[in-house]
């Protein structure tokens, strides 16, 4: 039996095509072998849709305390994020003993007497974005909506931020303060100078299409 170019093309394309009409698809990509514009014009319409998540690969979240006896600043690198621009879902994964300090007797104090980090090992947010146009390669202002747990407590919080979107890469900027109150994080009464009430957060994360 011979079989023609579009029945492999046809096969190729269509299983790609998950959600839409297939039938149709088989039918456009058979009827059109000789119109190769249109096949590239279809796969291209595949890859755009399917090229919505984007993975973070490099940067960190850190945060700036400034205190009476002493200021602090912390920075992490193991941090996970995944953003679906064709959903607006955002997620972070942040590994509380990852944070880095110039002081190791801070560093011990962070994860030992604050953030319980063997008890409380992440913190996680999970949300939307609003605010991005994803056909725009520009520098834009959002906001992210959804739930912060550190420390064992959640809350619904709403995170500025900016994201630049340019040949296939995200670049995700953010600063907003966390009251370390609002997440039962105890200070114990001879460092009360050491830590500020509100903290500093910074965001500065580069992705790339999964």
């Amino acid at each position: 039996m011979k079989l023609s170019g579009s029945f492999f093309i046809s096969r190729l394309i269509a299983p790609m095509f998950n959600g839409y009409n297939r039938k149709l698809v088989l039918n456009m990509t058979k009827s059109n072998m000789r119109k190769p514009i249109l096949l590239v014009i279809i796969l291209c319409l595949y890859i755009h849709c399917d090229a919505q998540r984007y993975k973070s690969f490099e940067g960190f979240i850190g945060f700036y305390s400034e205190a009476p006896i002493e200021n602090i600043d912390a920075k992490n690198e193991d941090v996970a994020s995944i953003i679906d621009i064709s959903t607006m879902d955002i997620v972070f994964s942040v590994p509380i003993q990852s944070f880095e300090f110039d002081k190791s007797l801070m560093q011990q104090h962070f994860n030992e007497k604050y953030m319980e980090s063997e008890k409380y090992p992440k913190s996680v947010f999970k949300g939307k974005i609003f605010g991005l146009d994803a056909s725009k390669n520009a520098k834009q202002n959002v906001t992210a909506r959804g739930q912060l747990t550190i420390h064992g407590v959640t809350h619904t919080v709403d995170i500025p931020g900016a994201i630049m979107l340019r040949d296939g890469n995200l670049h995700l900027t953010s600063q907003f303060p966390i009251k370390i109150e609002d997440y039962k994080v105890k200070v114990p009464q001879l460092l009360w100078k050491n830590i500020a009430e509100v903290v500093q957060v910074t965001v500065d994360l580069n992705y790339k299409i999964l």
